[in-house]
């Protein structure tokens, strides 16, 4: 069964940068595809950033420019870098993968 386990959230000012982390186990991470998506106060669901297992990416278009998604195989492990955050980036972040998802990981902008 997949756990996925997000970390590396926080609370920063606007313009401040973040490092999301989501770390699988109990499968063999690096053949599937992992997508990070977003919900924020009130909001839908947004997908943020996706990654395939042969390291292919999307960024939404809401993001572009300020997000690198990564992932590192040998750790079971994707990453999502943000920069440039916006007070409208606050939201919980989680990531999923083969019809799991972990319990996110809160991100918030304030100044």
């Amino acid at each position: 069964q997949v756990q996925l386990v997000e970390s590396g959230g926080g609370s920063v000012q606007p313009g401040g940068s973040l490092k999301l982390s989501c770390t699988a186990s109990g499968i063999n991470f690096g053949v599937h595809a992992v997508v990070w998506y977003r919900q924020g106060p009130g909001n839908q669901r947004e997908l943020v950033a996706s990654i395939g297992p042969s390291g292919g990416t999307y960024t939404a278009s809401l993001l572009k420019g300020r997000v690198t998604i990564s992932r590192d195989n040998a750790k079971d492990t994707v990453n999502l870098q943000i920069n440039n955050l916006k007070p409208e980036d606050t939201a919980l972040y989680y990531c999923s993968a083969v019809g799991g998802r972990g319990q996110g990981t809160q991100v918030t902008v304030s100044s």
